[in-house]
């Protein structure tokens, strides 16, 4: 069973930096919605989100009709491997590992693209050369998990015309392309009429802090696909609470920009500061950071109260690893202050 970040049930701790979600936590109105929608609980969920479908649409500036929900991202990126049953799909490496659990779950094989250490684990145009006829969907994450880096829109692009040429499907997770500073420059929404063998993965989950909730959104303009993913879905697949919180979380922009705002300083100092401790860090662009230390800072940090993500188990990566959140500026210093005391008691042995 692959681990991720955010286990806080076995663990004790003070801070958790091992989650990539909102800073600033849940937005109050989002938590009333919820709320409000446990009070209908005696009914069954709208199958159709109806109220939630037609303000996301408006929202995102899709048709209703282009737009699924499910239980948070992860339960519609297993409802497309059930729906496309890929023979062939590829995955850079490292990136997150849900989607090939979820081909593996319909004997999908997985080709590996790597992203080397030595190109500094930038996706590149080599790439396209491992799109082949035999490849039936590739899964893209930008920017990627657990990096945090950029793939270019011109890229995209081109990746996008390989796989319609190959007749491969492909998914883009924007999961956290809310996060970044211009967002519309990075999504490949704008494509989707004219590639239906494109598909973009999104969720509620990281940038309104409700991952409890679980509330997750595709965007597509495969009808076809669209059909056979909601036959793969089980029915009410996303809660009361959940179709609520989601209403009233698209009405939070100012909590977006202020999110935004706050993040591009912070991620900027936290930065520096790894760099300082003479650990390598990526220049991630989303709300959190990758970097390289020296294999038990984890646990060091661990024991002194601060989660985060050890990132060996990924494809592709060894022990030494980490992936960290950006929060607010007195948690990070509070962050970057105990890992000068590791630091301070390691050259010490």
């Amino acid at each position: 069973m692959h681990k991720h970040g955010g286990d806080v049930y076995r663990q004790r701790y003070r801070m958790d930096y091992s989650v990539n979600i909102n800073p600033l936590g849940t937005p109050e109105p989002v938590m009333a919605a919820a709320c409000e929608g446990i009070r209908h609980s005696a009914q069954y969920p709208d199958v159709d989100c109806e109220a939630l479908r037609e303000k996301l649409a408006k929202a995102e500036g899709v048709k209703e009709e282009q737009l699924i929900f499910g239980n948070g991202a992860a339960d519609l990126i297993f409802s497309l491997a059930l729906a496309v049953k890929p023979k062939e799909t590829l995955v850079p490496a490292p990136t997150f590992v849900e989607y090939e659990q979820a081909v593996r779950t319909v004997d999908s094989q997985v080709v590996y693209h790597k992203l080397r250490k030595e190109n500094g684990f930038v996706l590149g145009r080599e790439i396209l050369e491992e799109i082949t006829p035999r490849t039936d969907m590739v899964f893209l994450c930008n920017p990627n998990n657990p990096t945090g880096l950029l793939a270019e829109k011109e890229l995209l692009l081109e990746i996008l015309e390989k796989c319609a040429a190959c007749k491969a499907l492909l998914v883009i997770d924007e999961c956290f392309n809310a996060f970044l500073d211009r967002p519309e420059d990075y999504s490949m929404k704008e494509y989707m009429d004219s590639y239906p063998n494109l598909f973009i993965l999104k969720a509620f989950t990281k940038i309104y802090a409700m991952p409890g909730l679980r509330l997750g959104y595709g965007l597509c303009a495969d009808p076809a696909l669209l059909s056979r993913m909601r036959e793969a879905n089980q029915p009410w697949n996303v809660s009361i609470p959940a179709q609520y919180a989601g209403t009233a979380a698209l009405d939070e922009t100012a909590y977006v920009k202020r999110c935004r705002d706050m993040l591009s300083g912070e991620r900027d100092y936290l930065k520096k500061h790894l760099k300082e401790l003479g650990f390598q860090a990526l220049d991630s662009q989303a709300n959190y950071i990758f970097f390289h230390a020296f294999p038990e800072l984890g646990r060091e940090l661990a024991d002194r109260g601060i989660l985060i993500r050890d990132c060996s188990n990924f494809v592709g990566l060894e022990e030494g690893y980490f992936r960290i959140a950006v929060k607010t500026h007195e948690e990070n210093k509070e962050l970057i202050n105990t890992m000068k005391e590791v630091m301070k008691w390691q050259r010490q042995l």
